[in-house]
């Protein structure tokens, strides 16, 4: 224990001590405990889905606690860096991503019309998850730089690089998160303090882009009429989500009682919110609601602190990923929006989102770390202790 507790012992200033004396302890915390909530939830949801496809009930179970690995090595690992090291982490996600998003045109597996997966060593890899906070946080990095230069031309690669990925997803097509990296993408501009004019603009276009997806995907516009008028198309999915919902109560039927969950085919998925209601109840969904409401409001805040800009954006960038993600999957949940395809953080079911989603936030973290020159050797922030200082009579 000695030895253990010397490695984050402050006097001995090793890399492991400096990142643990200047990362936020509790987003980390908060970001491991969402994940002890998805294993909770897949112990609750995956067992009746696995014996479906006649599997054994512990399959997803086990594999999602494996995922839960590497989701958390690539989260503590991403943490140790500094900000130029997370501009080149995201440049070379980013610049494979696009690659691998080209190649699922051609070579990905087709899943109800869609070519959204690839195959790579007996494993499918879905590019997008690597592809959305690689993005956010190079296009933080070329809107800052022209903020701070007016000859670099920011705007323009920022829009460049969203419009190539947008347009990839579109031929995919993959219209859910299209949606997801328009919005942050928007969230930046409206950080970047972009007019309003152009705010606008680019919301007149989301507009007429949802019209032209309505008309040219039919699946796109079978759920949007199926959430309209549930009578006239298939809302299967939706209705037995709501089903789980209710019969839960506010305390649940108990682990393993749930019986509307049971016909829900993406109950340890995109529908494990639903699922977990039926099992632990509202009052245990409202908690889980209030642990993301935490690392979302947490990680803005810590953002908006940071003195240095591309920071301030790159980090804001991926705490509104993470946060529109979770309020679409939820909103889906609760039967309020049509389904978008798209998991829960941490909570839902599957390894390529959860361990990019680790790597995203171990970007946040590693971007929102307290600076040594901005700490005196009290361990008081600068600003604070010049404050304490200015004024009279104050120790």
């Amino acid at each position: 224990m000695t030895a253990i507790s010397a490695w984050f012992s402050r006097e001995r200033k090793t890399p492991i001590a400096e990142w643990w004396w200047t990362v936020d302890r509790e987003l980390m915390f908060a970001l491991c405990a969402l994940m002890g909530f998805g294993v909770l939830l897949s112990f609750a949801a995956s067992p009746p889905v696995a014996e479906r496809i006649g599997l054994g009930p512990w399959h997803f179970t086990q594999r999602h606690v494996l995922f839960c690995i590497p989701a958390l090595g690539a989260m503590l690992l991403a943490s140790l860096v500094n900000a130029r090291w997370t501009r080149i982490i995201a440049l070379v996600t980013l610049v494979g991503g696009v690659v691998l998003l080209a190649m699922t045109l051609r070579y990905g597996v087709e899943v109800k019309g869609a070519r959204r997966w690839i195959s790579f060593m007996g494993q499918s890899l879905q590019p997008i998850e690597f592809v959305k906070p690689a993005l956010a946080v190079m296009s933080a990095w070329f809107i800052s730089e022209q903020m701070k230069r007016k000859d670099v031309p920011g705007h323009i690669l920022a829009l460049g690089a969203t419009g190539l990925v947008v347009g990839l997803l579109l031929l995919q097509p993959d219209v859910g998160q299209t949606i997801l990296v328009s919005v942050v993408y928007g969230g930046l501009l409206f950080l970047a303090g972009i007019s309003w004019l152009v705010i606008a603009v680019l919301g007149v276009a989301a507009i007429v882009l949802l019209v032209m997806a309505y008309t040219f995907f039919p699946h796109v516009a079978r759920r949007i009429d199926a959430f309209l008028n549930p009578e006239t198309g298939d809302n299967y999915q939706a209705e037995r989500a709501l089903e789980s919902l209710l019969e839960g109560g506010w305390f649940g039927m108990g682990p393993g009682e749930g019986i509307a969950r049971r016909y829900l085919p993406d109950a340890h998925a995109d529908f494990v919110f639903a699922a977990g209601a039926s099992e632990f109840g509202i009052l245990f969904c409202l908690m889980l609601v209030g642990l993301i409401a935490f690392i979302v409001i947490r990680a803005l805040n810590l953002a908006m602190a940071q003195q240095n800009l591309f920071n301030r954006l790159a980090a804001s960038a991926l705490a509104i990923q993470f946060g529109v993600q979770s309020a679409f999957n939820l909103t889906v949940n609760l039967n309020l929006i049509p389904p978008k395809g798209m998991t829960l953080p941490f909570v839902s079911y599957g390894g390529t989102s959860m361990i990019a989603i680790g790597l995203s936030m171990g970007l946040l973290l590693a971007l929102t770390r307290r600076k040594p020159e901005e700490t005196f050797a009290t361990g008081l922030p600068i600003r604070s202790a010049l404050d304490n200082q200015s004024v009279p009579g104050k120790r």
